[in-house]
């Protein structure tokens, strides 16, 4: 299996990786590498590495997100993981990295879709 990763600016100076596949022993430079090419390129506000579409994820994954997290923590930048697939949260959760990470809730498709909408106040 493959991996690719889209890097994307959000609102507010935050860099969003998303990785797309599994992240193994063959895959793990390329988020270790796209967590380094952000930092190279200057120090933005946060990063949000967004894990919805990963698929399975292995110690040499895991290892390359810490070694991700610590290289943006020497450089004053926070890492956080966002929307984690329930088997990426699994295995943070497992190895005791999931608090490393911001401790995210894990990602359920339709689960915004499922969430009732907001109700209007009176008068507003």
């Amino acid at each position: 299996m493959s991996l690719s990763i889209v890097k994307s600016v959000l609102s507010g100076g935050v860099i969003e990786i998303v990785p797309r596949g599994e992240i193994d022993v063959d895959t793990a430079y390329e988020v270790r590498e796209a967590i380094a090419e952000v930092l190279a390129k200057g120090r933005p506000a946060r990063i949000e590495l967004n894990m919805r579409l990963v698929t399975f994820i292995d110690s040499v994954g895991i290892s390359a997100m810490v070694a991700g997290f610590q290289t943006a923590e020497v450089s004053s930048v926070k890492l956080v993981v966002t929307e984690p697939s329930r088997f990426v949260h699994r295995q943070l959760w497992v190895t005791g990295l999931l608090g490393l990470f911001g401790a995210p809730e894990p990602y359920y498709a339709g689960a915004a879709a499922a969430a009732p909408a907001p109700e209007a106040l009176p008068g507003a």
